[in-house]
């Protein structure tokens, strides 16, 4: 966890509580889980530091600690873990720990937040807030905690939101030891194009409304972009690597969600300006359709099929620049909330092709098991996940809910 926000975002949470203290009640609650996680891979790995297998163990918490009037909060969220075989997997984040406040025309967070934009099921290219915690998964859904201000008023003709972004969290990596990982050495010391490098102020701002069967979003980033530009360098003792670079940009984005019956129609439209480079485009749309009572059981069996693209090239590349997505959604909509997702990816400029099935099944009331593999086939040299052609894999979590 950087040190800054070790230090800074807890002081600033502990604040606030005092501040609040002569209105807190006991309108509070807690909860989390303790986990253990076995990961498996199917092939010898590609380069001799890396292990065969791992194991690791989770831990997550939630509190939260309500007014007596019911217009204030603080709230916290942690997540933590232990990896027996990557010291850099091995970590812990604060996701949120935050003061809440209602006013009369608009209400205001402070602290470290998680915000999500987006509609897709692949790939959110609107999202942008949060960094991603890349040591967690590769698939990009989970994100770090985001130090911020942001204002909320919600009007007839829709939802208005400003951030204000104080500091930047920069990506980490896994270690030499870990599977899913380049087989370049990524150097800790990243380069900045801002003089303020982490400290410079982000600005966001986001309008949202349904209108119909119509769900709209638009949104603008201006700051420090969350995705880095790897540079090659020559390190010490002439090591060949990359150091990441976070360049300044304007992102403007565009998210619509039609619902027409069993019909799910999305779209999610980025322009991003990059300082000193020129303007890009990503995209991703498509649909979900959903057969409802299959065979006059309560299960549902949803469709799913879009399109990604991006035009950046060269260092810039990205996996999602021309590729075909095709799914399916079963869930049980038993009591015990079990679903299954598989999504097939097949890159139209490359042989690539990525396969992805996820489980999910609650045991008791307070065990829970998720499942998930993943398969890389006829990975080409020249694109972003040749390094993780070996590296197909099964994963198993046991989770204990308190």
């Amino acid at each position: 966890m950087n040190s800054h926000i070790r230090h800074l975002v807890p002081a600033l949470f502990f604040t606030l509580v005092a501040a609040a203290q002569p209105t807190l009640c006991r309108a509070h609650d807690v909860s989390g889980y303790l986990g253990g996680e076995l990961r498996g891979f199917f092939s010898d790995p590609l380069f001799p530091e890396q292990s065969d297998n791992n194991a690791s163990l989770t831990g997550y918490l939630e509190y939260y600690h309500d007014t007596k009037k019911g217009d204030q909060r603080v709230a916290f969220t942690g997540f933590a873990r232990v990896d027996s075989e990557d010291s850099q997997r091995t970590h812990g984040d604060i996701r949120e720990m935050y003061w809440w406040r209602n006013f009369d025309q608009f209400e205001l967070y402070v602290g470290a937040r998680k915000i999500f934009w987006g509609v897709t099921e692949s790939v959110h290219v609107v999202d942008i807030l949060n960094q991603t915690d890349t040591l967690e998964n590769i698939d990009g859904e989970d994100k770090l905690g985001q130090p911020m201000i942001e204002l909320v008023s919600s009007r007839d003709w829709g939802i208005i939101s400003a951030y204000v972004l104080p500091y930047f969290r920069e990506r980490e990596f896994p270690g030499e030891k870990s599977r899913l990982r380049p087989g370049v050495k990524i150097f800790d010391d990243a380069l900045y194009q801002s003089e303020d490098e982490e400290k410079h102020v982000d600005y966001a701002f986001r309008w949202s409304h349904y209108i119909n069967i119509w769900d709209l979003g638009i949104s603008h980033f201006s700051g420090t972009s969350r995705e880095p530009i790897f540079i090659p360098v020559i390190g010490e003792q002439g090591l060949l690597g990359v150091r990441p670079f976070y360049s300044q940009i304007d992102q403007t984005g565009v998210d619509i969600q039609a619902t027409i019956e069993a019909w799910l129609w999305k779209l999610e439209v980025a322009s991003i300006y990059e300082k000193d480079h020129g303007r890009n485009t990503a995209a991703a749309g498509g649909f979900e359709y959903t057969f409802f009572s299959i065979g006059g059981s309560n299960a549902d069996l949803g469709i799913i099929a879009e399109y990604q693209f991006d035009d950046r090239r060269g260092i810039r590349l990205t996996t999602a620049q021309n590729d075909l997505v095709f799914g399916a959604r079963w869930a049980f909509n038993d009591l015990d909330g079990s679903e299954i997702l598989a999504l097939f990816s097949q890159d139209l400029d490359y042989d690539n092709r990525f396969f992805s099935v996820e489980l999910s099944r609650r045991l008791t009331d307070h065990w829970k098991i998720e499942a998930e593999a993943r398969f890389f086939s006829a990975i080409e040299p020249q694109t972003p996940e040749y390094d993780l052609r070996k590296d197909d894999y099964i994963q198993i979590e046991l989770r204990r809910y308190f």
